[in-house]
């Protein structure tokens, strides 16, 4: 198995929406109320999965401050994490699973390099033996850490709305019924996910909803 296409510019950002707006009218009817869709790589590595685990549950505001101690304090590399303590982690703002969370991820042994030349599914069934990281940070660490091209969060509760209201359905799609919808967008899902995101963002925005 071959990790498939790579996410690396707005270029291929750009092929995998007009891919979906020629195969699906309810994408290009999206797509027309979007507009251009972001890139969203990000880099790989200990440290984007640690602020993955500290982006759990929160809001982004509390994410943000919460990593910004950790960086002042200088526990975003493995070796600083695995030297460090849970309560020592709580005084920077996590709580106390989520220090667990990145002990364990720091003394995981992870080859993040070797992650790269991996196919997702063997991607996400590495990092989910770590505790503290589910399917879907995974998952969003294989789309936007990796670029992987064909991959969706199908757990994400704004993907699983956008997509029920884009294509109006009667309730929010459950996890196994968003990856069924969505083999019909392969070899493009991680840009359908950004498709169904932005969408979620508009109609969101427009009725006011906070």
């Amino acid at each position: 198995m071959s990790v498939g296409r790579i996410i690396e510019v707005d270029a291929c950002v750009a092929e995998g929406a007009a891919f979906l707006a020629e195969a699906d009218p309810r994408m290009a009817h999206a797509l027309k109320t979007v507009g251009v869709l972001p890139l969203r790589r990000q880099g790989d590595g200990f440290d984007a999965l640690l602020s993955a685990i500290c982006g759990q549950q929160v809001s982004v505001a509390s994410a943000s401050a919460i990593w910004g101690r950790l960086e002042a304090a200088g526990m975003t590399a493995p070796e600083a994490v695995a030297a460090s303590d849970v309560e020592a982690l709580r005084a920077l703002g996590l709580s106390r699973p989520k220090a667990r969370y990145a002990i364990a991820l720091s003394q995981a042994g992870i080859d993040f390099a070797a992650l790269r030349d991996l196919p997702t599914e063997e991607v996400v069934a590495r990092l989910t033996q770590v505790p503290g990281i589910g399917v879907w940070t995974a998952e969003i660490y294989a789309m936007f850490s990796l670029g992987r091209a064909d991959v969706l969060a199908a757990g994400d509760l704004a993907l699983q709305e956008g997509a029920r209201m884009l294509y109006e359905l009667p309730k929010r799609p459950r996890d196994r019924d968003l990856r069924a919808m969505a083999e019909a967008w392969a070899p493009w899902r991680s840009v359908a996910a950004r498709v169904l995101w932005a969408y979620y963002a508009h109609v969101k925005s427009r009725e006011g909803i906070r």
